[in-house]
Formats: C-alpha cells, structure tokens, sequence
C-alpha cells in the first residue's frame, strides 16, 4: 500500500504514461462512439464547424451494405476455423517441449520465430509458397505441349480441358509428389475453400508461438508431486492429460481461447500478406475481406461514420464472445 503522505510521487511517475492513454486510447474510444452516431461525419466539415444530426443512420448503413453479411462471414468463419484448431496445437506443443530436456531451447526458439517475424512478410512467404506460375486452362484433343495437363474435366461443350503450368509452387510440387493432383490456391479463379484453407493454416501457424509461450509457462509452474503421484498409480499417459495437465491449465487454455477469439475477429494483415490489398485472388477484390477490413474501406472513402459504426458492432460482437467464454469458463476453469 503506498503511503499517502507519498501518494503524489506515484502519481508523478504514472502521469507520462496516464496522459498518454488517455490521448491516444481513451479519447480515441470516445471519439469514436461520437462519430458513429452522428449522421454524415466528414472530419474537414466538422473543423469548419459544420453540424450533424444524431441518429442510427451510419449504423443502418452497415447493415444495409451489400458486401457487409461477406465481410461478417468470412471474420466468423476464419475465427471459428482458427482459435480451436491453435489451442488444441498450441497445447500439444507447450506439452511436448515441456517433456523433452535435450535441445528444449532450441525447439522453444523455433516454435517462437513467428510471434517476432513481421506478419506480411510471413504472408508474402505463404503466397509464395501456394503461388503457381503460368496457370491456364488447356484443351486435352490435340495439345502438343510438354506440360503435364492436371484436374481434367469435361467442360459445357462437351471437350475434355485441364491446367497447365509452368511452375506449380512448392505445396502443390509436394501434393504432386505424392500422387494428389495440385490444386489453384491463391490465383485467379480459386474456389472460396481453397483460399480459406490457405488463411487458415497461415493463421494457425503464426498464432502458434503467443499460445505456446503460455501454455508453456503455465505447464512450467505445475507442481512436480500431481505427476509422481500419478505415476505411482500406474496412470496412462492420456488420462494424466485429461485429469491433471488440462484441469491444472485451465486458467491459462481459458485465457488463450478468449484472446484467440478477440484476435480473430481483428484478422486483417494476414489477409494482406498472402492477397495484397485487394483482400482476395487477382480478379476478385474483396473476396476475403474481413471486419477490419471493412473498416479500413470506410475509412478511405472519407466515410468516418460508417468506419465508426462498423468498430462499434466489432465491438459488442467481440465482447458478447468474450463474455460468453467467461461464463463457460467459470465452470469449466480451475483455479
């Protein structure tokens, strides 16, 4: 408890970093929750001393958006597909690293690499890697190319067609490989699954070392005695997990659910690192935009009001999440 006599001197010591949360975050907030309810906010107006009206206006302009159910889906639907599948890893990893004694450092160094590597060059890595070069659509009946002719089908006029390419890239090299026909990611004319597969996986990956690093510190702090015991009883390795790893974890498996589903539904950069900023395959802009994305758009085209109301329903939608998972999480976390 700080004395009160020398109360100032804490408060003097926190005063840069207290002024600089309140510009930079709360005002922000606030100013933010203004703008969403006044009705065709442009920020040049608005210093010249223009008025605007107060109503739902923006936020029923959202809902209205042609694009804005896409834009929600494909954030649920990447949020859905990614936070399960990184903690469910994430956990088996922070248990492996924490069983093995020889060369753990090094394991725990790569598995981190990612947390600290910047997310679009990481997304320029994964283009490339599912990128392939030279894709086109070639007839079967009389091609005299040297090129293997790959997922043939019988097209509307009945003639047998394939694709071609120069270079598939290294993921569909590796499917070729082992006998799978390669598949158009990232390209032109890729299906909806194949580039959420894509995103999925790249997401998964670079959320990896962040949930690890936790999981690992909270395997790290368990006490030695719940294991020895279990030992003796003869229990399996399976039922030590399911009985004390997960019960004792708990804590830290509910934080990382929770901050896996709020950092989900801000997916965006990642999204730029594999499509650019067209938010989608060459020819088909927008195709995987999400939430933030969304808001971004708003914002570029001078619309600060939409932008703003767009950030209020990302808000509610991320603290219903949150507050869903907390009360899950109070019957299901031990503490």
């Amino acid at each position: 408890m700080v004395d009160s006599k020398k109360g100032w001197k804490a408060w003097l010591y926190l005063a840069p970093a207290i002024v600089l949360l309140l510009v930079f975050t709360v005002w922000p907030i606030i100013n933010t929750i203004r703008i969403a309810f006044l009705e065709g906010y442009k920020p040049l107006q608005a210093q010249a001393g223009a008025q605007f009206s107060f109503g739902l206006g923006n936020f029923i302009s959202v809902l209205q958006y042609q694009g804005f159910l896409k834009v929600l889906q494909n954030t649920l639907l990447l949020t859905v597909l990614t936070v399960p599948i990184s903690c469910i890893l994430a956990l088996l990893i922070a248990v492996f690293l924490n069983s093995i004694v020889k060369f753990s450092k090094l394991f725990q160094t790569i598995y981190f690499l990612p947390y600290v590597t910047n997310s679009i060059a990481i997304g320029m890595v994964f283009s490339m890697m599912f990128n392939i070069i030279g894709y086109q659509s070639t007839e079967v009946a009389g091609y005299m190319g040297s090129l293997t002719i790959y997922n043939q089908y019988i097209n509307e006029s009945g003639k047998l067609v394939g694709y071609t390419a120069s270079s598939w890239g290294y993921i569909n090299s590796m499917l070729t490989g082992i006998g799978l026909s390669p598949i158009n990611w990232v390209n032109g004319g890729s299906s909806y699954e194949a580039n959420i597969a894509v995103m999925t996986i790249y997401i998964v990956w670079n959320a990896l070392p962040f949930k690890i690093l936790i999981l690992l510190g909270g395997l790290q702090s368990v006490n030695k005695q719940y294991y020895d015991a279990a030992k003796i009883d003869g229990a399996s390795r399976g039922r030590v997990f399911r009985k004390i790893t997960v019960p004792l974890l708990s804590p830290m498996i509910a934080y990382v659910v929770i901050t896996g589903f709020i950092g989900g539904f801000k997916e965006y950069s990642s999204i730029v690192g594999v499509f650019g900023e067209g938010m989608g395959p060459q020819g088909e802009s927008g195709k995987l935009n999400t939430m933030v994305g969304f808001i971004y758009d708003a914002m570029s085209g001078n619309n600060y009001g939409r932008a703003s109301a767009a950030a209020l329903i990302l808000f509610l939608i991320i603290m219903a999440v949150t507050l869903i998972n907390l009360l899950v999480s109070k019957k299901k976390v031990h503490y």
